[in-house]
């Protein structure tokens, strides 16, 4: 395998000539193909408001800039998160019988999201520590040395799956189900994957609701229990929840608590890999894990984008968008924003700001479960550095279809004896 170069803005790249309004960043085989970061780059410099009119999910607007995307979202009133009027995601693949508490607008959003932000509570992330690592040093001791295996299925879905089933204090032995749900929920029936119809995707969200709706009935007659499904079925604010709306926050709180990670997890290894310098700095000094973290977050991005429709027309940035239009937010693309973040486009371990990207959302958004992930990833590398500190990625990895999930289906690797 080549490895490719840190900054992956291919200067011959199409993106460069094509037509401004021929641009379509939605395209997921963009993503899967690893040239989108061109196109994004394109247009922060040419186009940092850009319409586009054609496209597989309709007409949408692209913010692409760190800064415009933090005043989208420090207005809520004008650019909402509400369900009811559009999906957070381009695709639209949202329940349509509910809505979860990321597509709410205040005050309904700040209500039902407090229900279950004490998961993520420091307190709950410290009981939550000795958990997290007893799995990870399972996993990674389990690890085969010296023979090629797949990285994402071995250790990137394994631990975030373990760690689904602890915060939802589900059935350990069928955790495998949580991953297979939130592939189904981040599907589309026109992509690769395990999507085929709508129907099967009905069908199988339907599956999903009936266990949790057990484990809520049983749940809500016992005392309080510090696992979500607990924290839901005894707060006041969502109790009372429809079925819909329950699958919708399920559906959620899945996918939050498993791409996010599970990703980042994934990407980590790969930027090490492809940046060799930094994997020696992190072995001779270990301490840079507490900058390595959010490093990975910021480079990995793995939420693309999240969308919002607008509620009346407003000029914004030079460009007037009418109320109804769909507008995507492109993290992806802020996170590599030079005029915001120095060097943006190199993958640096030691970073004296690693906290400032986008991944996690901005403003009332910002993921509920972003101690969890970074903890998860802390904790992982404190013991691959021990366990495992060569890890070479020897094939190219296969990428996620998708302009949602920025990801890997597959990443084959190798351990270096010491």
């Amino acid at each position: 395998m080549t490895d490719p170069v840190t900054t992956i803005v291919e200067p011959d790249s199409p993106a460069w000539t094509m037509p401004l309004d021929q641009i379509d960043v939605s395209d997921g085989y963009l993503f899967r193909d690893n040239t989108i970061d061109a196109y994004l780059a394109r247009l922060r410099r040419d186009a940092p408001v850009h319409y586009c009119a054609e496209s597989r999910f309709g007409p949408y607007w692209s913010i692409t800039r760190y800064r415009d995307i933090m005043k989208v979202e420090m207005n809520p009133t004008v650019f909402s998160s509400d369900g009811r009027r559009g999906s957070i995601a381009l695709s639209g693949m949202a329940n349509p019988e509910g809505v979860s508490f990321i597509e709410m607008d205040p005050p309904e959003h700040d209500v039902r999201r407090k229900a279950v932000s004490p998961i993520a509570e420091p307190v709950n992330i410290g009981r939550l520590e000795d958990t997290i690592r007893g799995h990870v040093r399972e996993i990674v001791h389990g690890l085969p040395v010296g023979e090629t295996f797949d990285w994402v299925e071995r250790v990137s879905i394994e631990l975030t799956t373990r760690m689904l089933a602890t915060i939802f204090d589900f059935p350990f032995e069928e955790r495998r189900q949580l991953t297979y749900w939130s592939d189904i929920a981040t599907g589309h029936p026109k992509d690769a994957g395990p999507v085929t119809s709508h129907e099967m995707r009905a069908e199988e969200l339907s599956r999903c609701l009936a266990v949790f709706t057990k484990m809520w009935n049983e749940r809500v007659n016992e005392p309080p229990r510090t696992d979500l499904i607990s924290m839901m079925a005894h707060s006041p604010d969502t109790r009372d929840m429809t079925p819909g709306d329950f699958l919708s926050n399920l559906i959620l709180l899945i996918v939050g608590g498993n791409d996010t990670t599970r990703n980042s997890i994934s990407g980590g290894l790969l930027a090490l890999h492809q940046n060799p310098a930094q994997y020696d700095k992190l072995r001779a000094n270990p301490g840079l894990i507490k900058t390595l973290v959010p490093e990975i977050i910021r480079w990995q991005t793995p939420l693309a984008h999240m969308a919002r429709t607008a509620t009346q027309d407003i000029e914004f940035e030079g460009q007037t968008i009418r109320a109804g239009d769909r507008v995507a937010l492109w993290y992806l693309s802020a996170n590599r924003d030079e005029s915001m973040i120095e060097r943006a486009n190199e993958f640096l371990i030691d970073r004296a700001k690693p906290r400032q990207h986008l991944s996690f959302g901005f403003g009332l958004h910002h993921c509920v479960g972003s101690r969890l992930a970074e903890a998860q990833l802390r904790i992982l590398w404190e013991e691959l550095l021990v366990t495992h500190p060569r890890i070479r990625v020897v094939g190219e990895p296969e990428r996620v279809l998708s302009n949602f999930v920025h990801g890997y289906v597959s990443m084959p690797v190798r351990i270096e004896p010491q």
